[in-house]
């Protein structure tokens, strides 16, 4: 079962299977969709039929989740910043000429950052949704490559064989509607997303991602140094609905002149509520940019 109408291409990586979807024409953009116990590509839709009529449009399934590899290793910040760097080298080489624009949310846009901050020359644009990290005032200036990863926790989690009854019960339907309820703010979230969600968490290995996601093994305590590395245009934007809506850190880049902030009247995933003016908006800032 496909997350996204366009091409699903397998993509070269030292990060085991990766998939991505592939649609449009023109300057190439990077899609990367959140982190949770039902992720996957199903989590870009909009942004993906909306910039396709723009631009080539490349949804990467990270490492764990949808159609990309899903064995049982440890799930971390530098895992799925490789792939996507190997999905960015793959489009490299079908637009040699052109920098890439990229989009992320949530606690993906870490791992976006971190590329973009490992490989510079490499993107053009970096369009962040709901992303994490500025929570509150704390800054995390954890040494380089640290993590909040809790390895005794994630051994709880996974247990001996009942990794896969406790994941189980964390995506039943009823448990996986809750939480994107909390993700909207609203009763209002995408069936679509939804029915994909319920498809995606009953595949062969989907524990393995999201049990390494809840013992926090992907969460980046170097992150806010992260951010203040990037020096490329930064276009964050946010909603102001459910669990999603503490973003006071962002003051830190108010007076960043790389950093632009749009405020959505919606819950933390904007361009699902908003579809044709999240594209709009992010149409304009890309274009702001030299070169396209």
């Amino acid at each position: 079962m496909q997350a996204l109408s366009g091409l699903l291409q397998d993509i070269p990586s030292k990060t085991g299977g990766l998939s991505a979807y592939v649609t449009g024409q023109g300057w190439p953009l990077l899609l990367v969709h959140t982190v949770n116990a039902s992720a996957s590509a199903a989590e870009v839709r909009t942004v993906f039929e909306r910039m396709g009529q723009h631009r080539t449009v490349y949804a990467i399934d990270l490492p764990g989740y949808g159609t990309s590899e899903r064995t049982d290793r440890l799930y971390t910040p530098r895992l799925m910043t490789d792939a996507i760097l190997d999905l960015a080298a793959y489009i490299r080489t079908q637009h040699p000429e052109q920098a890439i624009d990229a989009f992320a949310a949530s606690l993906s846009c870490e791992f976006l950052a971190r590329a973009a901050v490992e490989q510079p020359a490499t993107f053009r644009t970096l369009s962040l949704v709901s992303p994490t990290g500025f929570s509150g005032m704390r800054l995390r200036q954890g040494p380089q490559g640290s993590t909040y990863g809790q390895d005794w926790l994630l051994a709880i989690l996974k247990g001996p064989g009942w990794g896969r009854a406790l994941f189980k019960a964390l995506t039943r339907p009823g448990v996986i509607r809750y939480f994107l309820n909390k993700t909207w703010g609203s009763r209002a979230i995408d069936e679509t997303m939804f029915d994909y969600a319920l498809w995606t968490t009953q595949e062969h290995g989907a524990e393995h991602a999201p049990l390494c996601f809840l013992s926090a093994q992907m969460f980046g305590a170097d992150i806010t140094t992260i951010y203040d590395q990037l020096r490329l245009p930064v276009w964050m934007s946010h909603g102001v609905r459910g669990d999603f809506v503490d973003f006071r850190g962002k003051a830190r880049f108010a007076t960043h002149a790389n950093w632009q902030f749009t405020v959505f009247d919606s819950g933390a995933l904007p361009y699902f509520e908003y579809p044709q003016d999240f594209a709009e908006k992010m149409l304009a800032f890309l274009a702001q940019r030299p070169g396209r």
